[in-house]
């Protein structure tokens, strides 16, 4: 007795890709599918995390910030502070350095006179002092900010978003803003401010020109305190009495970090739901690769047959097609990795945020691509290793001719291909009868009409 026959793992990756290498156009739009869902869910990973570490370097920066305002009026309009509550605020040891807003009511900011009064494109006017950047952390993207000759002269910095709606892209000496009545002199462009988003729609001015213009008399509506990293609990504590000792109650003492984290919170939200999405895309071109296998089984049932025929047991075949949607899979889990890296770091390098990909996107995007290939060709294996063996000769053989199966390399395994056929004139009717099972090493036993082995 013959050991039983068995297909060598070597053996299997080349029979498993011969329909790939065979059908290259069909396998490319195939693996696609996969390509493009696997680079959905790594760029989705890498660009939220490359924003996500950006948010995380911003809070470690603004971490320590606190800021002072009081509640508003019926109409709307903030309560000011009192004028001493800067310099009691700077007095406080762990304080580093303090800066004050005052809001300036009824000023409205337009390009020209000739707009329309009531087109203001929600842009307010803020009373600034010059210690404003330093404090905040914030830079310029244009210009410079505000300094000692804005204290005499109508001179502002616009915010990030004001800008934008005003139309200013570039400052010449010549830019100028119409604000309540008077035009103003644009010197500088504030980049956006993540812990202080109202300066983002603001046009600013400084507190000389605002005590002469609009008599706002020096009193600010918020104060921007940076206290040392390790001090920020206890000083919030007591910058409500210190404030304002006659109303503590009033004062509202705000952490401006907090945007920040619920910035990262709505980002991993969203996360969830493109990773969703992509998962979807996924699923659908699981069901493309399933598809194709399915028409591949259809189209290749004679050179399953004749496998069988030669002594292939189920599960080999089985493993040949199961093999084969895996490997297309993986091929575009590759793609689809190399394709999702390139959009992070084209995402990140744009919004100008640190690369970032998560080590393990790209591990789990080749296990999803393994798993769902693997999982599509269950039903084509499955349906190929039912299909019978070839017990006749083929109808499209000539009439009078019959063929012998010759082995070109003794030497290698028959799931490698190694028989080809040799026309041989036929004195035997084309009458058949199944080859006996057994290994692949032993079919000396099996007959048909016109085919054997010389």
């Amino acid at each position: 007795m013959s050991a039983r026959s068995r297909l060598r793992p070597a053996d299997a990756l080349s029979v498993g890709t011969v329909g790939l290498r065979a059908r290259r156009v069909r396998a490319t739009l195939s693996a696609l599918g996969i390509a493009i869902a696997i680079a959905a869910l790594v760029a989705v990973l890498g660009v939220a995390e490359s924003s996500k570490q950006q948010l995380l370097d911003e809070l470690g920066r603004q971490g320590n910030l606190l800021a002072v305002a009081t509640g508003h009026t019926f109409d709307g309009r903030p309560t000011p502070l009192p004028l001493t509550a800067q310099p009691m605020i700077a007095r406080i040891p762990p304080v580093l350095a303090t800066t004050a807003v005052g809001d300036i009511e009824g000023a409205t900011v337009r390009r020209t006179d000739r707009i329309p009064p009531q087109n203001t494109n929600g842009i307010n006017v803020l009373a600034a002092q010059a210690s404003l950047p330093g404090t905040l952390s914030a830079r310029m993207v244009r210009g410079a900010f505000l300094g000692p000759a804005a204290e005499q002269y109508p001179e502002t910095v616009l915010g990030y978003s004001a800008a934008r709606s005003l139309g200013i892209d570039k400052l010449e000496a010549q830019t100028q803003v119409f604000i309540a009545g008077r035009y103003f002199t644009v010197v500088g462009v504030l980049d956006q401010v993540g812990v202080a988003p109202e300066l983002d729609t603001a046009a600013l001015i400084s507190f000389g020109v605002a005590d002469q213009l609009f008599h706002l008399g020096g009193v600010p509506t918020r104060i921007y305190v940076r206290v040392h990293p390790d001090q920020v609990a206890a000083v919030a504590a007591v910058l409500g009495p210190t404030a304002s000792p006659d109303n503590p109650s009033d004062v509202q003492v705000q952490r401006p970090s907090d945007l920040i984290l619920a910035r990262i919170q709505a980002k991993d939200a969203f996360v969830g739901l493109f990773l969703g999405l992509g998962g979807i895309a996924l699923l659908v071109a699981g069901v493309g690769i399933a598809n194709i296998m399915v028409i591949s089984v259809l189209e290749r049932r004679a050179e399953i047959g004749l496998r069988r025929s030669l002594g292939a047991r189920r599960r080999d075949v089985a493993a040949q097609f199961l093999l084969e949607s895996a490997v297309l899979a993986v091929i575009g889990g590759v793609a689809g990795i190399g394709l999702g890296c390139l959009a992070t770091l084209i995402a990140a390098r744009t919004a100008g945020n640190p690369v970032a990909i998560p080590p393990e996107a790209p591990l789990a995007g080749l296990v999803a691509a393994l798993l769902v290939g693997a999982l599509a060709g269950l039903y084509p294996a499955a349906r190929a290793a039912r299909l019978p063996r070839r017990t006749r000769c083929a109808p499209s053989d000539p009439p009078g001719l019959g063929q012998t199966l010759h082995r070109s390399r003794p030497e290698a395994h028959p799931t490698q291909a190694p028989w080809r056929a040799v026309p041989v004139p036929s004195t035997t009717p084309r009458t058949c009868r199944p080859m006996e099972e057994g290994p692949f090493a032993d079919r000396r036993s099996g007959t048909c009409a016109g085919w054997g082995r010389p």
